[in-house]
């Protein structure tokens, strides 16, 4: 034990003072605040219904019809517990308060890697402090996309058993690869472990090659042989959530159109313009140096402004004057807006490029190709031409929105590269001239373009939005035509701008000036290695730590109680939430109907909130609700209330949907149709009570030469309603045709009668529908889909069979260490 204690000592240290610094950064949770984030408040919103069968069954539902008319619950909230990596996961988020537990993720993680590449001890914790504190990793979390955010603090350890396994340490590397990419797809962001993947393709290619060109191919096979079993043991672990996921995305908007006829749909994944919405402009990418060259993002004007001096000039007192100036858009970029830059910190971009210059290993050549290549596909529709490429040809990528999202890898290769560069000139291998003279011109590079922004910011940049003309007009007409005026503040807005980006520069140019004099320590050994490593540690720490407080810190705090009554019902919530009916949807005009969740914490909604909404729903948004509301198709999703609020009183009002067709109803004829195009058309105007509109393919699925008018004694009705097992009772003197007001989702809903399974079909372009045999019987829908609970039980096996794998590499490696001892 002593011996183990001496022997990681320095990472016990180190691990410890990981712990402290997150605690002293998010000090709030030491007082039991929580963060306040917006995407997690929408997730509540999502999941209430899910978290409240939960609560009172013991399990959460598989399906929820609390948006969207009904949905599968996948990319919401699940329960898998049949995988072990779901205890991984939840150790780091319930032994540490939140977000504490994910950025220790973020330095463990990466600490893991440097040592892994042989990295002193202190320098690896530098390094591990710029990957975690770069200001993306900071920015997400402050955004509450949690899952993101813990997906890339599996990035580091991934890599690192990659590495260990290509050394030759088989069993070790292939189980730590096993269980962080295991416990990477298991936080359920596709997209980050898809960027992740694609980047170590490029890394396994150098490999081949270099394997191939030194003969050492037999070598290099058995480390495949190993890795690939580690990906195959990932994937069975995350059988249920990936079968699910596979499954659901081809019903999704990321899946293949319904439609023919609409030229705006696309054929397969996402619309392009949809996806590169958020694309990096070619020049913010300048921001990984000087965070605040294109207006940061959150922040904000005072009274100290050059806006606001200009709106004091025409009679506007200081409070008014700070007041719109901190309504003015500060950032300038190409992005509609943006929470923040990707800044990868002073220091660390001056070290990569001197990285450039003196690194030899072969990892450089990665970390430079996969940068490039990156930064081209974050660029999206400012630079489509590799962006259309991948788009259009490499398999999955255009199911993934937000395109400049795949920097947070870059996020980590800056970092590697920096700290190699410092790794191999503390080893003496080169001469000292040459490597003061490859720190100069780095520092040259880096430096000197920041000097040149804090002299002369105009010389490369306009600091103007591209709608920056639009804006004068507007804030003309709301100055009573007054252009000079709205030139005037357009032209002091622009200067705010150049401050800011000014005093960033100044602010990178001293710290370049700093790790020059470091490193330059160390060349020159005026310090001790040691020493410098510690201090580079702590201005790289409180270089990243000054730029992550813009976007998170202590105001984004607020005590649990606040975030628990967060959502207080309106008057007209109470009255709705007073129905007992237990299944009816809520229209609420009040809020951005479709990409709100508001409304979802309160009702089973028509609209909601969600990236991956099913393809058919987003068509029926597109089609019925765009342009004007389809009365009939509130109708048919059993619309008993719409809530509108008055644009002059804000007041809120509620009517109640006479016409809506109730949970399940009989209908006395049935219209085919050839296609969906069609079955688009005739549910824009029809009597959804009366007649079902229904696709030709599904006429095998019912006997209309037995099926007839039900009469006047026939009924249909629900009697008991959990979100994934519905019953209704019926009665009808001969077959009958019927609608059921639940969205068509063929991938896991059964029907039964009396017990027994029967087939059911898709009418009205998204409902339930079934010929009902004649008679009084028992009707049951219920969502047992195989992905899940096949998915299960492969998960079971493959959690079994890594946990073996795991106890066999730490066995082996313990037993080698007492030999060498």
């Amino acid at each position: 034990m002593n011996n183990w204690l001496k022997r990681n000592g320095i990472h016990l240290a180190i691990s410890a003072f990981f712990v402290i610094i997150c605690f002293v950064y998010f000090s709030p949770v030491l007082q039991g605040k929580v963060p306040e984030q917006g995407d997690v408040l929408q997730a509540k919103a999502m999941q209430k219904e899910i978290m409240d069968y939960k609560a009172k069954d013991g399990k959460g539902p598989l399906w929820t019809n609390q948006m969207f008319g009904g949905m599968p619950a996948y990319q919401i909230w699940v329960q898998y517990p049949l995988n072990l990596t779901t205890y991984g996961i939840s150790l780091i988020k319930d032994t540490f308060p939140d977000p504490v537990g994910t950025v220790l993720m973020y330095l463990l993680g990466s600490y893991l890697l440097f040592c892994v590449l042989r990295i002193n001890p202190w320098l690896a914790a530098a390094g591990a402090i710029a990957f975690a504190f770069t200001s993306y990793n900071f920015i997400i979390i402050a955004a509450g996309h949690s899952n993101k955010a813990l997906s890339i603090g599996f990035f580091a350890p991934i890599l690192a058993g990659i590495i260990l396994t290509l050394r030759g340490r088989y069993w070790m590397g292939a189980s730590l690869t096993a269980l962080f990419l295991a416990l990477n797809i298991r936080a359920n962001h596709i997209q980050m472990t898809y960027y992740l993947l694609l980047a170590l393709l490029i890394y396994i290619g150098i490999e081949i090659y270099h394997a191939v060109k030194t003969k050492r191919t037999k070598e290099l096979g058995k480390a495949m042989g190993f890795l690939g079993i580690a990906v195959l043991l990932s994937i069975m672990i995350n059988a249920s959530n990936l079968w699910t996921t596979y499954e659901y995305g081809k019903e999704t908007i990321r899946g293949q159109s319904n439609l023919k006829t609409d030229s705006a749909e696309p054929d397969n994944g996402l619309p392009k313009d949809y996806a590169y919405q958020w694309s990096q402009g070619v020049g913010e990418s300048l921001t990984f140096l000087i965070p605040n060259l294109y207006g940061g993002g959150n922040e904000r004007l005072d009274e100290k402004s050059n806006v606001a001096k200009a709106i004091q000039t025409v009679g506007a007192t200081p409070d008014q004057a700070a007041d719109f100036a901190q309504r003015l858009p500060v950032y300038w970029g190409d992005k509609p807006f943006t929470a923040g830059p990707y800044y990868f910190g002073s220091i660390i971009c001056f070290l990569f490029v001197f990285g450039l210059f003196i690194v030899h290993d072969r990892i450089k050549w990665w970390i430079l190709s996969a940068t490039i290549l990156f930064m081209l596909l974050s660029f999206g529709k400012n630079f489509p031409f590799i962006s259309d490429i991948f788009f259009d040809y490499v398999p999955l990528y255009n199911k993934f929105r937000a395109v400049e999202s795949i920097l947070a890898v870059v996020g980590l290769l800056f970092p590697i590269l920096a700290l190699l560069a410092i790794k191999e000139a503390q080893e003496g291998k080169y001469d000292q001239k040459y490597l003061l003279k490859k720190l100069t011109w780095s520092a040259g590079i880096t430096g000197g373009f920041a000097l040149v922004v804090s002299i002369m910011p105009t010389l490369f940049f306009s600091f103007r939005t591209s709608d920056h003309d639009q804006f004068i007009e507007t804030l003309m007409r709301a100055l009573n035509n007054d252009r000079n005026i709205a030139t005037t503040i357009g032209n002091a807005l622009i200067q705010d701008r150049v401050d800011l980006a000014r005093a960033d520069a100044i602010r990178t140019v001293i710290f370049i000036a700093i790790g020059f004099g470091l490193i330059w320590a160390l060349i020159t050994k005026k310090m001790k290695a040691e020493v410098v490593f510690g201090l580079l540690a702590v201005v790289i720490l409180f270089d990243m730590w000054q730029v992550d407080r813009r976007y998170l810190n202590n105001k984004n705090f607020v005590p649990k109680s606040a975030l628990s009554n967060h959502y207080q019902p309106r008057d007209v919530d109470t009255f709705i939430m007073a129905d007992k009916d237990p299944d009816f949807r809520v229209f609420d005009t009040s809020i951005p109907t479709f990409t709100s969740a508001d409304a979802s914490y309160f009702h089973k909604t028509v609209g909601g909130a969600h990236s991956a909404r099913l393809k058919r729903i987003q068509e029926l948004i597109d089609h019925q609700f765009t342009k004007s509301v389809n009365q009939d198709v509130l109708d048919m999703l059993n619309t008993k209330y719409i809530i509108t609020q008055d644009p002059q009183t804000g007041s809120y009002k509620m009517q109640r949907n006479a016409t809506a067709a109730g949970n399940a109803w009989i209908v006395d004829k049935v219209q085919f149709v050839q296609n969906s195009d069609e079955e688009m058309k005739a549910i824009s105007s029809f009597d959804p009570k009366t007649e079902a509109i229904v696709d030709m393919k599904y006429k095998s699925a019912m006997d209309t030469t037995r099926a007839g008018l039900g009469g006047p004694t026939s009924f249909i009705k629900l009697d008991s309603y959990n979100p994934d097992h519905m019953i209704y009772s019926y009665s009808a003197p001969r077959d009958v045709i019927a609608v059921f007001s639940e969205i068509y989702y063929d991938k896991g809903w059964k029907m039964l009668i009396d017990g027994v399974e029967k087939p059911y079909f898709r009418a009205d372009y998204v409902l339930r529908a079934a010929q009902l045999e004649s008679g009084n019987h028992k009707l049951e829908f219920v969502f047992h889909p195989t992905s899940y609970y096949t998915g299960e039980k492969i998960s079971l096996a493959g959690s079994i069979l890594l946990l073996l794998g795991l106890g066999f590499a730490f066995y082996t490696d313990n037993k080698k260490t007492k030999k060498a001892v």
